[in-house]
């Protein structure tokens, strides 16, 4: 137990403390509140910090602090939660979970004119409009703005300027606008764009896109061709806003929320789904995560983030990733707070499984990109000093990889890393000729030799670490290299895979150590290192692929078992396209009449199962 000055006696506190639910604030020796916490039994959840026994360094830290707790006792443990949010929002106690967001969120408004407007709105609502959103960012609705713009050429003009219109404006002239100020449009085809805007707003673009195509069918049949073509490029437009949305279905509002955790710091991904359609997603960085776990930290930020603000919008379903421990009562005070009923779900199925899974997903890229800040780079290359043994930091780290199918087009790859980060601009292909199919090591030894003779000729800076992808071999045509040609000062390190090939597992082979050596899961040397690796692979595949793509000769649609010519025609109709063939997920493939699931999955796999997108 952590020692507590006698100014705060302890016992006699907690002797006399209540067992009602309520709220508890703690106080440090200047008489700020540390932290506020909320309890469905005062008594057992303030004596639980001062019993000894295996508590985190942040709980030891906090006792230490601790001078005086002042409880506030209330009716129910929904009325201890709720109080409990507003004091972490007014005071923001140092030792709690905070998330800083006090935004309003933007949303499309669509008016009730004779020619109706879209535009940006911020704020209240009022009553005679029709609202889109929330969406997560301004970026985010006025990118839908302009897309609605190109589209269907609805106008965006305040009504000031569009009723004291004599000739039509510039919007007009750009193709963003029908010029309805001036009667440039009619009443029925401007309500039809109207009607289509809604329609996408709404998350049925599909059925846009089907009306579309008979609109472009037709067109083409009375052979007014130009109009034909604007049907097929609103279709391949309507097509990208589908790829981007990322779901399928129509309907079903919910918010989709995902946190994770690494190294004391944490992640929250918001994705908001309205009417089946992604209207995008938000990331937070809460502060004081220290050792709280992914759940915690969850359940920290869906009371703070959902009952801070009267003004932000609840829909009925929270899709989460973790289990949580008071979902129960969240969903009570949520219920209160939206006046409708409000479900907190973990374990979910199809559609709402994929949410789950891509919040999660965009949630751990984030952590990962801030982890890879530039302040935790300078760390990760000290750590990796001190792993290797180094008599100085390293300042230029290299790492080589090889790429290839069956010995076919192998590509191997350079990518260098400074103390800021991946340095693009010094990365290197090396297109392999001239071995035996399938030779990693006599690849590997004709990159090496073409990088550094050109280093060598005054080309560029060498590297103070060399890293391979590879083992003990791998490593051995490095040090012939850099001995033939003279280079000295390099160490060489090969990052071989585990037994079990395990992330976190890596052994690494060095010039001076006769046995590999392994560093720890958490070590900040080998995430830099996992990093440089991951990285030369991804550059070495892409080569590799974009090579072999140009080998091809004919469309990869024809390769693919079960889809005939009429199935490949009609594809090409509803994407316009084979670009846009080659956009579009797995979802939209199959919403293509004729189009199962499964062929679905093999005509994404034809253009995406190697991560290269072929167009021919």
């Amino acid at each position: 137990m952590t020692d507590v000055t006698p100014e705060f006696d302890v016992e006699n506190f907690l002797k006399n403390l209540t067992t009602r639910p309520g709220v508890y604030r703690m106080f440090d020796a200047s008489g700020t509140v540390i932290y506020v916490g909320k309890a469905r039994n005062l008594k057992n959840r303030v004596s639980s910090y001062f019993r000894r026994g295996d508590v985190t360094p942040k709980t030891r830290a906090l006792v230490a602090q601790i001078r005086h707790i002042e409880i506030t006792v209330t009716h129910t443990e929904n009325e201890a939660l709720l109080l409990e949010q507003n004091l972490i929002k007014q005071l923001k106690p140092r030792y709690n979970v905070l998330l800083r967001d006090d935004k309003s969120y933007p949303y499309i408004l669509l008016s009730e004119d004779a020619y109706p407007r879209l535009g940006y709105h911020r704020g209240k609502r009022r009553d005679k409009a029709r609202y889109f959103g929330p969406y997560p960012s301004a970026v985010s609705a006025r990118e839908s703005l302009n897309l609605l713009q190109k589209l269907f050429r609805v106008r965006q003009c305040e009504d000031t300027y569009f009723k004291n219109r004599t000739r039509p404006c510039l919007q007009y002239q750009i193709k963003r606008c029908s010029g309805p100020c001036v009667g440039l449009v009619s009443p029925e085809r401007y309500a039809e764009a109207v009607r289509h805007s809604v329609m996408t707003l709404e998350g049925r673009s599909n059925q846009v896109v089907d009306e579309l195509i008979r609109a472009m069918d037709e067109a083409a049949g009375r052979l007014d061709f130009e109009q034909a073509a604007l049907y097929r490029d609103q279709i391949a437009a309507l097509r990208r806003v589908q790829e981007r949305q990322y779901v399928s279905g129509e309907g079903g509002d919910a918010d989709v929320i995902a946190a994770v955790s690494r190294n004391g710091v944490g992640c929250v991904q918001v994705f908001f789904i309205r009417g089946g359609q992604n209207f995008g997603n938000k990331t937070f960085f809460p502060k004081n995560t220290g050792e709280a776990d992914d759940a915690e930290i969850l359940e920290a930020f869906l009371a703070q983030y959902y009952l801070a603000s009267e003004e932000r919008p609840l829909p009925r379903e929270l899709i989460v990733n973790k289990d949580l421990e008071d979902i129960g009562l969240l969903e009570e005070v949520l219920t209160a707070r939206a006046g409708h009923k409000v479900s907190i779900t973990g374990r979910v199925r199809g559609d709402r499984a994929r949410w789950q899974r891509m919040a999660q997903t965009n949630a751990e890229t984030a952590l990962a990109a801030h982890l890879a800040s530039k302040a935790s780079m300078m760390m990760r290359f000290e750590a990796l000093q001190e792993a290797l043994d180094l008599d100085e930091l390293p300042k230029r780290l290299e790492c080589f990889d090889i790429s290839h199918t069956m010995g076919e087009a192998t590509v191997a790859s350079c990518v260098v890393f400074d103390t800021n980060g991946p340095l693009k601009s010094d990365y290197r292909r090396f297109n392999i000729e001239g071995i035996a199919a399938g030779d990693d090591y006599a690849a590997m030894h004709q990159a090496l030799e073409r990088r550094y003779k050109r280093l060598k000729e005054g080309e560029g800076a060498y590297p103070d670490v060399l890293f391979i992808d590879g083992g003990k071999g791998q490593v051995a045509q490095a040090r012939d290299v850099l001995s033939a040609l003279g280079v000295v000062g390099v160490t060489v390190v090969g990052v071989a895979k585990g037994p079990s090939r395990k992330p976190g597992l890596e052994q690494l082979i060095l010039s001076d150590h006769n046995a590999p050596i392994s560093l720890p899961p958490d070590s900040s040397a080998l995430h830099l290192i996992q990093q440089i690796r991951d990285e030369a692979h991804r550059f070495a595949i892409a080569g590799h692929r974009q090579r072999r793509a140009k080998a091809r000769t004919k469309s990869v649609l024809e390769d693919i078992p079960g889809l005939g010519t009429k199935r490949r025609q009609l594809l090409l109709r509803q994407f316009g396209g084979l670009q846009e063939v080659a956009r579009a997920g797995v979802e939209d493939l199959a919403k293509v009449p004729g189009i199962s699931t499964s062929l679905a999955q093999k005509i994404y796999d034809a253009f995406h199962s190697d991560g290269t997108d072929r167009c021919r």
